[in-house]
């Protein structure tokens, strides 16, 4: 099997050295052997490839290459730690350069999925309008109780794309552990558990079913939720393989001349998509991890509506403090309190220097301070984020890369629709609030509601746990009739279980007591 992915690997190294890749290698920074090796290969590059920006030949290789590697690029966009911050940045924008496969195909699909001919689950249904990696969008039409047709979109996975996805991960997994074993300066990067998460994503995005479930929930936690909506799920007619959902009537929000014509305020719009992503991620735990231009559209009325829920992202109530309360240091200025979080969070080895990380926290912080996005260069502050976690010896926190790579993405979309965007200002009310509900006065009456309650749960199993350690005794002493005898360590240890048990359920009863005596004396 190693073979056969030495040679997929042979192959996208042809590809990507005929679209120039390897011309992008700065050669006085390679050893001899290697230089001679990127000489060689260079021999290979198109006439063409040669007047390519560097930036855009691994994309345009990428591309070249198919669906599998196609979604790598988008998914190393999320590290410019390791392909660079130009490239990463020419990698954001990499859009799905696939064909649309064959309508024959889709029908059969289609039918397949859901047991029936596609003319008796839907009343028409047209040619691809989009095709990407993994499937493509057809327009249908339904039938209501009332007679009415209703417009939907149907999304149809690719065939073959799982077992081709397989088979390239094959290769990546290879590659990363290559790079991991030879190139030690690497491991910090965690090149195996980058393709990991990457498996994992491509694993979820394939199984639609999982998608609606996705955008049924994010329907449920939005509801409520100003100038934001997601796609009605078209349940009956979803399987694995099919999506049924609303048909949405918007403009793309790449389309910014359109949308400005159009006399939608910009500005407004882009602090929509901050403070919606904010709210999803910091209030939820449950965020769209794929917020790109073309996942985004934004109806007559001006509600920004999200699809294409195949990439998403989950953090847990300690992350979720954890990234409002460094989004909260940044806005007011306490870069003591953002690297004490970094500490907590494990985010910084603890051998280094809280004050030292503190400075460099500073460092980051005041030029951008009161500052909009005219005035700051991404590219540069990206590179000295990249020397800090170097420096500070920081490792890639995998749980964290879906986070930071859409939080990349929607700033530079909020940043297309306002060139001042004020990112600090915009996410201030959403952190904020969330700050207040969740670590102020009644937030820790909450904890202490619940601690109450954890309490009360233990003295109701006092009973239980009393009856437990009788029936052991018991146990014991009949085991004792019958002529069995217990080392003196075996007896110890048993005693002293039984003990925990009984200092336990007191700890408890004078533990409830002392609460309830406050609560009635205050």
């Amino acid at each position: 099997m190693a073979v056969v992915s030495l040679f997929r690997l042979a192959r996208a190294g042809f590809v990507m050295a005929r679209e120039g890749v390897f011309g992008i290698v700065d050669l006085p920074d390679l050893p001899p052997a290697q230089r001679l090796g990127v000489r060689l290969v260079r021999l290979f590059e198109r006439r063409a490839a040669k007047t390519k920006a560097a930036d855009k030949r691994l994309s345009d290789a990428l591309s070249r290459l198919g669906p599998s590697y196609v979604k790598l690029g988008q998914f190393m966009a999320t590290r410019p730690d390791v392909v660079g911050r130009e490239m990463a940045i020419d990698l954001t924008a990499l859009q799905d350069q696939i064909p649309s496969f064959p309508m024959e195909q889709a029908r059969k699909v289609v039918e397949d999925q859901l047991g029936r001919p596609v003319e008796e689950i839907y009343e028409s249904f047209g040619e691809p309008v989009a095709a990407a990696s993994i499937a493509q969008v057809h327009p249908a039409t339904l039938r209501d109780p009332d007679g009415t047709l209703r417009k939907v979109a149907v999304k149809v996975l690719r065939p073959g794309v799982a077992e081709r996805f397989r088979r390239d991960l094959k290769s990546y997994y290879l590659i990363a552990r290559l790079i991991e074993r030879f190139h030690p300066p690497s491991r910090r990067l965690r090149p195996v558990a980058v393709v990991d998460t990457l498996a994992r994503s491509v694993e979820l995005e394939m199984d639609f079913r999982l998608e609606a479930a996705a955008l049924s929930e994010m329907g449920e936690n939005t509801a409520d939720d100003p100038g934001f909506r997601v796609p009605e799920v078209n349940w009956p007619r979803t399987a694995k393989c099919v999506l049924t959902m609303e048909w949405i009537s918007g403009r793309k929000l790449s389309d910014v001349a359109g949308i400005e014509a159009d006399g939608h305020d910009l500005p407004a719009i882009g602090a929509t998509v901050i403070q919606s992503f904010l709210r999803h991620a910091v209030r939820d735990g449950f965020f769209h991890a794929d917020m790109h231009q073309g996942n985004l559209f934004l109806e007559p009325d001006g509600t920004l509506v999200a699809v294409d829920f195949g990439i998403t992202g989950r953090l847990g109530r300690a992350e979720r403090r954890f990234l409002a309360e460094i989004l909260f240091g940044f806005i007011t200025r306490d870069y003591r309190r953002v690297a004490e979080v970094h500490f907590e969070a494990g985010y910084v080895p603890a051998d280094q220097d809280v004050e030292v990380f503190a400075q460099a926290i500073r460092a980051i912080g005041e030029p951008i301070h009161g500052h909009d996005a005219s005035e700051i260069s991404m590219a540069r502050l990206l590179t000295q984020l990249l020397e800090v976690t170097e420096l500070f010896n920081m490792r890639t926190q995998t749980q964290l890369i879906m986070l930071q790579k859409t939080m990349v993405v929607v700033e530079g979309v909020a940043r297309t629709l306002n060139p001042h965007l004020d990112m600090w200002r915009t996410a201030e009310p959403v952190v904020r609030q969330w700050i207040e509900r969740n670590l102020g006065p009644a937030a820790r009456l909450q904890d202490a509601a619940g601690g109450l309650g954890a309490l009360g749960r233990l003295a109701a199993d006092l009973p239980l746990m009393a009856e437990r350690a009788q029936r052991l005794s018991g146990e014991i002493e009949r085991m004792a009739e019958h002529g069995l005898r217990f080392d003196r360590e075996t007896a110890e240890a048993i005693g002293r279980a039984e003990a925990r048990h009984t200092r336990s359920g007191r700890l408890a009863l004078w533990v409830i007591a002392a609460l309830l005596a406050i609560a009635i004396f205050t």
